[in-house]
Parts: C-alpha cells; structure tokens; sequence
C-alpha cells in the first residue's frame, strides 16, 4: 500500500536533512533525482529511509544507493567514525588496517575509512590493491593491528557493498584476535555508530600508509605452510575467481607450493564489479560454474575450484562418471578437509555450525578429537569451545573452511583450495579421488546427505511469517517418523531445529541475504558396502523432506 501524503512528507524532511549532511556529490545528486520525482518515486524513498544498516552476521551490507539504508560515503563515514570512537573508548591502541575488493565503491569507502581514522590520530594503513578477505584477516594478526575493516558484499548481487569488522588481539583476546567481530562488540559499535554527530563534523586526517607487497607475498609463505612440503604435486586443477580478486593470490600460492599453476577461465580471471559472465556471483549459485566445468573439461583437469569474489569461500567440483561434473556440498568439503587433517595427525578441536552436517561429530568421536558446534558464522566458530582446546579446524556448510587458524582465524578460500589440492594429488597417486574417499567414509559413517531449501524473497515479511508459521504449527511426523526433538533458539538466534531418529532440518533467515533457509540432513546405514543404494535411499528421502518443509513454512 502506498504511503499516505503525511508519511511523504516526513520522509521528504529526513531526506532533505540527509542531503544537508551527505558528503558525497554523486549521491546527493541521486537522491535528489528521487526527490524530484515524487510521488511516484515515494515506495523508493520511503525504502532508502526505512532505518539506518544494522550490523548483521558479516558487518554491514547492503545495496550501493543513496540514503541510511544503503551502502555509500555517507554510511561508511559514519561507520568509520562510530569504530574508531568505540576502538578509543576502549583504549585501544595499534593502527587500523583497512583491505577492499574491486566492487564499485570500495576503494573509495576504504580510503574514507583511513581518512576517518587519521583524523583522529590513529594510524591507518592500507592493502596495497583490492586483494582477498583473508589476507585483511591475516594482516590484522601480522601487524598486531587494533582491529581491521575489509570493504566488501563478498558473493552478493554486483549492486551491493558491506563493511566487515575485525579485531586484534587486545580487544579481542586469545580467540577472537584476527577474528569477525562477536557480541557485544556489534552492539557497542553500532551505539558508537548511532552516536556520531553531523559528518562535517567529522575530523578527516591523511589518506593513510599504503602497505608494500611483502604482505601479500608473507600471506602467501604462511599459506603454503598448511601443506606437507613432501606431498605429491601431480594435479592438473582449472580455476575460476568468478571476476572477483582471489586469482593472483591463489595462483601465486599455488606455485610457491610446488603445483602447477591453475588454469584460469579467461573471461573471469579479472576483477569486474559488474559479474558479467553470472546471474549471481556465487558458486553456488545455478550457472554460476558452468566456464569452469567447460575448461577443465578442455584441459584434462583432475579438478575444478572456484572462489566467490572476495575469495574466502572455495568450491570443489569434481569429475562423475565418464563426463559429468558436480559440484561438492560444503560438507562434504568439509569433511573430506577434517579427515584429511585427522589422518595427518592435526589434533585439537574440530568445530561446525548447526546447520552443518552431523558427519563430523561422529568423525570426532571415533577417533577421540574434540569437537563443540556453534550458530552459523564465522564469528562464532573460530571462538568455538571457548578456549578449552585449540581450534584446528572450522568449517560451514556454506563452502567456509579454516584450515589454518594461527595464520587466518576466519574462512580462507585460498588455504582451503591449497588442502584439497594436496588430498586430490595424494589420492591421485594412489589412484583414487576425492569421491572415493566420500565413499569410505559413508561406508564406515553411514551416508549422510544434506541440502538446503532456500527462498530469496523481496518482502522481508514472508520470511518473520514463515518462521511464526512453523513455530506455531510444527510438524510432528517427518518422512513418517515422529520428530522427537524440537529446539527454538530464540531469543539468542532465529532458528528452529527439528530432529527424528533419522534427520535434522534446520530452519532460519540469512543473515547476509534476502533469504529464508532450511537444512536437510539425511543418515542412511550403508548396508553390506553397498554405498551407492545408500545414497539413492538418502537423497530420496532428502527430496521428500524438503517438500514436507516447504509445505510447513507455507511456500
């Protein structure tokens, strides 16, 4: 329903008094362009001051476009300056280090960053190009950095930006040094943040040291120091940064490791903010590999990897059958990774999200490992057992993985890829593959088969509907048995979990994206070897199971 006159014109005020406060010509052009055009424009205006972004499971992020409730010099000056007051608040010391990736805007909102901080007197310095998320995870780590700010939407639509958090190790301890920021930072950041007078009243300083690139080749020596340095190096892998910045480090690593250097999807090997070869740059996503798939079927490739823009997510595809090709779920990557680090004698806490898959606490507990689960994000899972044995590995289902927590204590796409290269190329000289060794492990573990039903919506309405609707009306029988657990979460968490003897669904909004999701696992015993009709069985049932949910949340 269209906003009524009164409501316009209280919106017109606030739009106005932003104008008077935007330092940014571009933007104010933009917003007086939809000022201009009222009435019709009204739904977009009262969409651009519909409240301010919120610090969520990964910072800020949201669409680039005019306006409180959007990414632009505006916002990311106010957040600037609400950080660096809180980092003082806390008495903080230590230099700010500030990375961004090759969206639009991003380095421009990292420069205003350095600029905000500065102004204050606290040093800023910054990545040397738009470079990879975890090598900004790395610096703060590296340079003993008060906390760290990386400029990015990470897999998001080309029209959004975000603004992710880290903290060092005075402010964030032990666990969380290097790490996303966790409560109550968020909520002490964004009180800072609300706090901040008009921005002309913001005090800008220089633009900030420009860091050398002996820091990205230093991310890149400890990189390739999560591999054993006497392990196979006979693979032939075809790569794809999806028009994001991970090829030059990922390559670069590759070769400083001893692996022949990846080839590269030519029309995707450069950063464009525009993604102009996917519908969605995410790996994910459907299409989103098909180049991929097509040059490593062109070279012969024993394996295909992908990394989302930012490059701390990595996706695996691998060879099925003669000719096909499949992607690998983010738990199977994840497990074959904890398995492989198991069999190389890595002990210490193994650690996942409750949307994950249940493979890897049963893998824990055969072999005497300590393992903890955590809510979903990597924010949660690098301080998961809070302290009580060393974090070793963490991954989530979503294509996440820490294979190295000393050296990235967040998701690394580029160490990830540089793990699974070695288990392919050890496999490989045995003659076996990745799926092989998916199949020992459901031979011994029962196969365990997860998805996902997920609803990208426009309406963020549908999804607080959805998630009354199963709270209310909870199933009481999934694919004929009864459900003999049911957990809500709140208030810490929106989530709902519900379990039989033989399945998991895990129900919840994003937190990144329009979204609401459900995770599906399935347990199916894999009787006298038989793993192929046990998988036939669990993706069956799988399927089955994501019709029963679809139909309890009402879509």
């Amino acid at each position: 329903m269209a906003a009524d006159t009164t409501d316009i014109d209280d919106i017109r005020e606030q739009a106005e008094r932003w104008l008077a406060d935007d330092p940014d010509p571009a933007s104010r052009d933009e917003l007086t362009a939809v000022l201009d055009a009222l009435p019709s424009s009204g739904p977009d205006l009262a969409d651009r001051f519909a409240g301010p972004l919120t610090f969520g499971t990964a910072g800020l992020r949201g669409p680039l476009r005019a306006g409180p409730n959007g990414m632009n010099l505006a916002v990311v000056t106010r957040a600037a300056a609400g950080l660096v007051d809180w980092l003082a608040a806390q008495g903080g010391t230590g230099p700010l280090v500030i990375g961004y990736d090759a969206r639009h805007g991003s380095r421009q909102f990292a420069e205003r960053t350095a600029q905000v901080a500065t102004g204050v007197g606290r040093p800023a310095l910054l990545l040397p190009r738009p470079l990879p998320t975890p090598v900004l995870a790395y610096a703060v780590r590296q340079l003993g950095a008060v906390a760290g700010v990386m400029v990015t939407a990470s897999h998001n639509p080309p029209q959004d930006n975000g603004y992710k958090v880290y903290l060092g190790a005075e402010l964030g301890g032990e666990l969380g040094a290097g790490a996303q920021i966790a409560p109550p930072a968020d909520a002490g950041i964004e009180a800072a943040i609300r706090a901040v007078g008009p921005l002309t009243e913001v005090p800008l300083g220089a633009p900030g040291q420009v860091l050398g690139d002996d820091l990205v080749a230093a991310y890149v020596e400890r990189a390739t120091a999560v591999i054993d340095p006497g392990g196979s190096r006979d693979l032939t892998v075809a790569y794809t940064p999806l028009h994001g910045v991970g090829a030059a480090v990922l390559t670069a690593a590759f070769a400083r490791a001893g692996f022949p250097v990846p080839g590269v999807v030519p029309d995707q090997a450069e950063p464009d903010p525009a993604f102009p070869t996917v519908s969605f740059p995410n790996p994910e996503e459907p299409g989103a590999v098909d180049r991929l798939i097509a040059l490593a079927d062109s070279t012969g490739a024993d394996l295909a990897i992908a990394n989302d823009p930012d490059a701390d997510r990595c996706a695996v595809v691998v060879r099925e059958g003669r000719d096909g090709w499949r992607m690998l779920r983010g738990d199977e990557v994840g497990v074959l990774l904890a398995d492989h680090l198991m069999r190389r004698g890595v002990t210490g806490l193994y650690a996942t999200t409750i949307v994950s898959s249940s493979l890897l606490r049963a893998l824990c507990a055969a072999r005497g490992l300590p393992y903890d689960e955590t809510l979903t994000g990597f924010k949660w899972i690098v301080r998961a057992g809070g302290g009580s044995a060393p974090l070793v590995f963490g991954y989530e289902e979503a294509l996440g993985y820490c294979v190295a927590p000393e050296h990235v204590r967040d998701k690394d796409g580029i160490t990830a890829a540089l793990t699974v290269a070695e288990l392919a190329a050890g496999l490989k000289a045995q003659g076996r593959t990745l799926t092989d060794r998916l199949d020992e492990l459901a031979a011994e573990f029962g196969v365990h088969h997860t998805d996902q039903l997920s609803v990208r919506v426009d309406d963020l309405r549908l999804i607080a509907d959805a998630m009354a609707r199963i709270r209310a009306t909870t199933p009481t029988t999934l694919l004929g048995q009864p459900v003999d657990s049911i957990r809500d979460l709140l208030p810490e968490a929106d989530v709902v979990i519900l379990r039989t003897a033989a399945a998991r669904v895990v129900i919840r909004p994003s937190g990144t994206e329009p979204k609401l999701k459900a995770y599906l696992e399935v347990v199916e015993p894999v009787v006298d070897g038989d793993v192929p009709t046990a998988r036939s069985r669990a993706a069956e049932a799988v399927a089955a199971l994501r019709g029963e949910i679809a139909t309890a949340l009402g879509l």
